[in-house]
Formats: C-alpha cells, sequence, structure tokens
C-alpha cells in the first residue's frame, strides 16, 4: 500500500511542480518521475529488510541475500535510468520485465505467509495477491504509458 501512496502522492507533486515551472502539465513526466520516487522507496526495503525479503524466493535458489541487495541496487539504477531521456524506453520495457520477474516471488511469500518486513511466517497469505497483483499491474500499466507509448 505505501508504494501506491507513494506513487500517486508524488505524481501529484510532480504534475504541479512542472506546470509551475514549465507552464504546461507534462503527465509522462511527472509519471516517471513519480515511478522513480516509488522505486527508490522500494529499493531502500531491500536494504531494510533483506532478512525478510530473503525469505521470499524460494530454497532452490542460492544467495538469497546478496540477491535480494543486488536487486535494491538494480531498482535504484531503473530509478535513475527513467529521468533520462535517451534512456526512457529502454529503462520502460527493463522495468516491465523486471516487474513480471519479480511476480513469483510474492505468489511464493504469499502462499507461504511471508511477512517481509517482520521476517516472519505471519503475513497475510493469500489474500494478499488480491492486491499484489492488480498492484503490479497498473505498475506494469503506468511504467509503458509513461515510457513507452509517449
Amino acid at each position: 500500500m505505501k508504494p501506491l501512496i507513494i506513487l500517486l502522492v508524488t505524481f501529484i507533486i510532480a504534475l504541479f511542480a512542472i506546470k509551475f515551472i514549465k507552464k504546461a502539465y507534462d503527465f509522462a513526466l511527472s509519471a516517471r518521475i513519480a515511478m522513480a520516487i516509488m522505486l527508490v522507496f522500494t529499493a531502500i526495503g531491500h536494504f531494510v529488510f533483506t532478512k525478510g525479503m530473503s525469505m521470499m524466493i524460494p530454497a532452490c535458489i542460492p544467495f538469497k541475500e546478496q540477491f535480494v541487495h543486488l536487486t535494491g541496487i538494480f531498482e535504484v539504477l531503473l530509478a535513475i535510468s527513467l529521468l533520462i531521456p535517451k534512456l526512457k524506453v529502454i529503462s520502460g520495457w527493463t522495468l516491465i520485465i523486471f516487474l513480471l520477474l519479480m511476480l513469483p516471488a510474492n505468489i511464493y511469500a504469499s502462499i507461504n505467509h511471508v511477512n517481509y518486513q517482520k521476517g516472519t511466517f505471519d503475513g497475510y497469505g493469500i489474500t494478499y495477491l488480491w492486491f499484489r497483483i492488480p498492484l503490479q499491474i497498473l505498475f506494469i500499466i503506468w511504467t509503458y504509458m509513461s515510457t513507452i507509448r509517449f
């Protein structure tokens, strides 16, 4: 829920800030700024909640904590590249692929009741997916509309 709130609030702030500076609305740029800020926010979680996020990865995958850190760094790099005009399209496609690849980790975490913030197995379970899957779809559409379509 927090990433969605950050995305929407920063979108509105960016939209009006750009309107004030450029004297015109730039929805695509505002959306990319909002997505970049949201990605940095979620990337921080990779370092603050490393143990819990490691629990979201199936046992057959080695080096879980390093993988969590690596994906956090990758999110920051994607956030930066979304704001570079020459890189926005390739960054958009990369982010869409990344979001699709992260969906299985969210499904695995839900099935196993992972609470990534506490690092325990008392999470919301499958009901979490009723929010997470539509949210992931929103992020994908948001990315597509702000980086590739425009």
